[in-house]
């Protein structure tokens, strides 16, 4: 169960320092992928780069510094590519959707339309990490040139086939994720609307229902899609002030 008071938003904090190692175009940076739920966005606290991204309207590079804000909505492939030194504060909406598998990586057609030879490529397994990361971000960049280039020539099909598959993978956890999302993120929109019905009738009861959390910082860093992440647990916080179990 999450806090009774969640992160504002019921959106999720990660730390992230962009793989700087060269994919198999050359270029340096992380995994192709979308979400197909959540929104993400990127506030770069330090390197510069380019986020690069395919939907409906095409392929567009965007220019990453430090202090750029940019987010992006659910079906924009993007990738995070590396000019030096690039750091990411990344947030996310509904907090626990994303680490439940709220992404899909761009894989090659013959792949990501199986969801056993899927799940094959997009796993780590213990103890060989890091090689796994780069097989499947290969992958996926592989996957991901296919898709640029074929709407570059005004060629929509296999993006709108890429969504497809996406949504096939993506099904069977609908209801898991929308338990997730009950928990968190509803919960949240919730309790504001009890309270602007509550400030409305001149109740202000809810504001001695008060608590200060925190999630403990982590430095131990985790493998991502796009980089090595350091994760903030926002959904089972310390709680530093009464007011309810968090």
């Amino acid at each position: 169960m999450s806090s009774p008071h969640p992160f504002p938003g019921g959106t999720s904090v990660t730390r992230l320092s962009v793989y700087t190692d060269a994919c198999a175009d050359g270029l340096h940076g992380g995994t192709p992928h979308l979400h197909t739920v959540s929104t993400e966005a990127y506030v770069v606290t330090g390197g510069s780069g380019t986020l690069q991204t395919l939907d409906p309207n095409g392929f567009r590079e965007t220019p990453l510094a430090a202090g750029s804000t940019v987010w992006f909505s659910p079906g924009v492939i993007h990738r995070a590519v590396n000019h030096g030194g690039l750091s990411v504060v990344v947030v996310m909406s509904n907090a626990g959707l994303p680490e439940a598998g709220d992404a899909v990586m761009t894989f090659p057609r013959e792949i990501v339309t199986d969801r056993d030879r899927y799940r094959a490529a997009a796993a780590l397994p213990a103890g060989a990490e890091e090689e796994a990361v780069i097989r499947r971000r290969d992958l996926a960049v592989e996957g991901f040139t296919r898709l640029v280039a074929a709407a570059v020539k005004g060629d929509p099909a296999p993006l709108h086939a890429f969504y497809d598959a996406a949504v096939a993978l993506v099904r069977p956890s609908i209801t898991d994720w929308r338990e997730l999302w009950r928990e968190n993120v509803q919960r949240d929109a919730r309790r504001t609307a009890e309270a602007l019905d509550a400030l409305e009738r001149g109740d202000g009861a809810h504001l001695r229902d008060t608590a200060l959390l925190e999630s403990p910082r982590s430095d131990d860093a985790k493998w991502g899609m796009c980089g090595r992440l350091r994760t903030h647990d926002v959904r089972h916080p310390t709680l530093l002030t009464p007011g309810g179990p968090a």
